[in-house]
């Protein structure tokens, strides 16, 4: 069961006036209940409710009141959607939207391509990035710096196609109501379901709230840095895939999730199918003892939670490339993925800490890559990206599977699952069960290679089965409680 963690600590500031804002400027958006009601006693002539429909708001609001909404500690990005319109505001939370993909169906079985991909992660490459971002010394969307920062983007992407020769790679600039800040579009077309889209993304801008220098180096350079990387592995690699995948750097982020908001808009008028969408919105400040915190709350896919913890266990639980995971909670509209998950795409939003130890220099003049040190910890996320592109989309050629690979079957029966694994040397160490939230929920050791357990505790949800070894090697499977 999810959990709505929502707790907000204003700051009043009197005389406060921003640089880069008009004072009186105000504007439609949808929000949750409690940001609405919450901006409302701290000004009742700040904000209009015009709507409320189960936990979301329709509203008018100042522009400086809406951005109280970034002293939340739980609120990383804007913590509302902007409309063009009243009517858009209101038809929105009214409307039901429904998922169309099932991520039972997504299975892991390019290894040998992934393992060979994640070895040429380099983290040198996402610091170059971050460090070219940064030198623009604001991104703040109505500047100049932030039209020239997504053609930089646009240019460096470009070169790494041409540097790899390949000639089957598109880009595309968007032009945006809400912004004059452009979005960016690169696309690999799929080889045998082009009408089937992957996609990452991340925004491109910086704000901040006392000065007009926004250097946004982890908020979010780090993240287009992480994208940048996924890109350049997968062009030198040859990477062909069955599905169409997709490279976005969004506008306007940090106003209103702007760019994403018309981009999903547009997708979904179009009925283009989105099979999945993972975001990298901050991914180098490694504030937690844990590597990754995926984002489980009402505005992330819990299925799409659970493949991202498969490919988790999969890959990353020994070795060269290990890596550990945790969950957290970040809200309403937060970053780019809401987007998306907002018009039933499964979407997700792997995060660089726990919120509350997240970078404490974003959306201030501090947010330097000095503040990280080094892009080891975003390189972690370019590894999982990879693992998740290259196994949601796949590859136009199919490799072979080894012969002797250890696999795992698992069945649900009458609140026991049937397990049998094949291809192990010896018994099952240890096996995990995990939740969305990234919690073991159940846990037995020394088992035989066949047998059943009672999962008649578990409620009704999809997880994660992860058989261990006696060397610790990890063998994952998702099943299903109904």
């Amino acid at each position: 069961m999810k959990k709505t963690i929502f707790t907000l600590s204003f700051i009043l500031f009197f005389g406060f006036l921003s640089a880069q804002h008009d004072e009186n400027k105000w504007f439609y958006a949808n929000m949750h209940v409690e940001s609405a009601q919450a901006l409302k006693n701290l000004d009742p002539d700040g904000i209009q409710i015009l709507a409320t429909h189960t936990n979301q708001s329709a509203v008018y609001v100042n522009e400086e009141l809406a951005h109280h909404l970034h002293h939340n500690i739980l609120t990383h990005g804007p913590g509302f959607l902007l409309r063009k319109s009243e009517e858009d505001a209101v038809s929105f939370i009214q409307k039901s939207f429904e998922s169309r993909f099932n991520v039972m169906d997504f299975t892991i079985t390019e290894d040998a391509f992934v393992e060979q991909c994640i070895d040429l992660v380099n983290a040198q490459n996402i610091e170059e990035t971050i460090l070219m971002l940064q030198a623009f010394g604001t991104r703040y969307h109505e500047r100049p710096e932030a039209v020239q920062a997504i053609n930089a983007i646009k240019a460096k992407w470009e070169a790494l196609a041409a540097a790899a020769g390949r000639t089957d790679v598109s880009f595309e600039i968007v032009e945006h109501f809400g912004s004059p800040m452009p979005s960016l579009i690169m696309t690999i077309n799929g080889v045998d379901n082009p009408d089937e889209y992957v996609i990452i993304g991340g925004h491109a801008d910086s704000i901040t709230w006392s000065a007009s220098n926004a250097p946004g180096a982890d908020d979010n350079a780090s993240g287009i840095g992480t994208i940048t990387e996924v890109i350049r592995v997968l062009l030198e690699t040859g990477y062909r895939p069955q599905k169409t995948v997709q490279f976005m750097a969004y506008a306007a982020e940090e106003i209103g999730l702007v760019g994403s908001d018309e981009i999903a808009q547009t997708y979904f008028d179009e009925g283009k199918n989105v099979v999945a969408y993972v975001q990298f919105d901050m991914t180098n400040y490694k504030g937690s003892t844990q590597d990754i915190a995926i984002i489980e709350d009402d505005h992330t896919s819990d299925d799409l939670n659970i493949f991202l913890i498969e490919l988790l266990e999969h890959y990353n639980s020994t070795g060269a490339h290990a890596l550990t995971y945790t969950s957290s909670a970040c809200n309403y509209a937060c970053s780019d993925h809401a987007s998306w998950e907002a018009r039933g795409y499964l979407a997700s939003f792997p995060f660089e800490a726990r919120f509350n130890q997240s970078n404490p220099e974003i959306h201030t003049t501090g947010d330097v890559y000095s503040v990280s040190g080094n892009s080891n910890h975003a390189a972690k996320f370019s590894k999982l990206g990879l693992e998740f592109i290259i196994e949601v989309a796949k590859r136009s050629t199919l490799s072979t599977s080894e012969v002797d690979k250890p696999t795992a079957n698992v069945v649900v029966n009458n609140k026991e699952l049937l397990y049998e694994i094949n291809n192990m040397n010896g018994k099952i160490k240890s096996l995990n069960i995990v939740d969305t939230s990234a919690r073991n929920v159940l846990s037995k050791s020394d088992l035989e290679t066949k047998g059943k357990i009672s999962i008649a505790s578990l409620p009704a949800g999809v997880y994660v089965a992860v058989f261990k070894d006696a060397n610790g090697k990890s063998i994952v499977k998702k099943f299903l409680v109904k």
